[in-house]
């Protein structure tokens, strides 16, 4: 009887992340028609300012971090406005699989929430001729704890008991350590279904790093884009996992703030040990981002954040995604547009649109240098 209930429970779960994949597909097309022209509603878009357009020509095709979709969206609309003939294709998967198809040479550039591996800079050494793949810090954001359960709008948790919900080990939510950080919230007897994401993340891999960061003793799993811990179930996104918790009364997930605020999404507070809860915002991962420092080598610019800041408003559970492109040897049909676009990104009015997307921008100090680098790419 229980190997039954088990295939049902399979087979229901299947279901819905077909449903969830078929969303995602849809959500990618649309993504993928980037003409730029007009949006959905038939307004013209606007031509983005601070854009140069030398150099630029046809298609730019890229593809990866799911994070920064909404970002890539804002930016490629507004720049092939500005540059009449370019195209920008960013196809929406994972870091995982636009860090594949850049060491394949099948994109311009890749997006990543997390900086190349060993490994895979060694692979980048067989495109980028005489070069190699690096990590270039373009969109900053919070990785949002969105939870639907009715009744409850404000919902503080912190570290170590956010690490037991995602392992399954704190069940239902009138738990004592839930009741302990959210004292007069009238919490059900109810049973909680965290959702996390399928393929490989590197949100998954940002949100590991900040529950291993901050409760050591509860979250002993290795860190990676791959969901580690036993339990939970699955969806293909952050536009699928932010779908199921939206529709499933006692779930929790995890994914960007953008998608948070389009479906009206209620977010987790975080207990960090400063002198009140943190809300995902901006302004708040901000914060935290200010802190990072550049550890990589040469012109490699990946960084390392502060998971266990109690930094007065800083919100500890962010993420900062990556452009990687090659230092020499990008192909000479790509070049000129991968540097025109990325630098309207990374100029000043480009990083401006990202807290008008729920991101937040890459600290001025940081930015400069993603600017000096791409001058030199070729």
């Amino acid at each position: 009887m229980k190997l039954q209930q088990r295939k049902t429970r399979l087979r229901a779960a299947a279901l819905g992340a077909l449903a969830v994949s078929g969303a995602l597909v849809l959500t990618a097309c649309g993504s993928d028609d980037n003409s730029g022209s007009t949006g959905g509603t038939g307004t013209k878009t606007s031509a983005a300012s601070d854009v140069k357009c030398d150099g630029a020509k046809g298609q730019l095709r890229a593809s990866g971090s799911s994070a920064q979709k909404n970002a890539m969206d804002l930016w490629a609309k507004g720049y092939m406005a500005a540059c009449s003939g370019v195209e920008i294709n960013y196809k929406s998967s994972s870091s995982g699989e636009g860090i594949v198809a850049f060491n394949q040479g099948t994109v311009g550039y890749a997006g990543s929430d997390s900086p190349l591996k060993p490994a895979e800079v060694a692979d980048s050494k067989k495109v980028c001729s005489g070069g190699q793949g690096i990590d270039l810090p373009m969109v900053g954001g919070p990785i949002a704890v969105g939870y639907h359960l009715e009744g409850i709008d404000n919902l503080v948790l912190d570290g170590p008991t956010l690490a037991k919900i995602f392992s399954t080990k704190i069940k239902t939510w009138d738990d004592p350590a839930i009741k302990k950080l959210n004292p007069g919230a009238k919490l059900p007897s109810k049973a909680i279904q965290p959702f996390h994401r399928s393929e490989d993340s590197g949100t998954t891999e940002n949100l590991s790093k900040y529950l291993t960061a901050s409760a050591p003793g509860d979250w002993k799993y290795p860190i990676g884009k791959s969901w580690p811990a036993p339990g939970g179930q699955a969806a293909a996104g952050s536009a699928g996992v932010s779908q199921q918790v939206k529709q499933v009364d006692g779930s929790i997930g995890y994914f960007e703030l953008s998608y948070a605020t389009s479906q009206k999404i209620s977010t987790v507070k975080i207990d960090t040990g400063a002198g009140a809860p943190v809300e995902a915002t901006p302004d708040n991962a901000s914060k935290a981002i200010a802190a990072a420092k550049v550890v990589g080598t040469g012109s490699d610019l990946s960084l390392k954040l502060d998971y266990t800041t109690k930094a007065e408003g800083a919100y500890p559970i962010v993420l900062v995604t990556y452009e990687i492109v090659c230092d020499k040897g990008n192909k000479a049909g790509t070049l000129g547009t991968v540097k025109s676009f990325l630098n309207y990104t990374a100029s000043d009015e480009g990083q401006k649109q990202l807290s008008t997307a729920g991101y937040a921008p890459i600290p001025a100090e940081i930015n400069a240098k993603v600017r000096k680098t791409l001058a030199t790419i070729s």
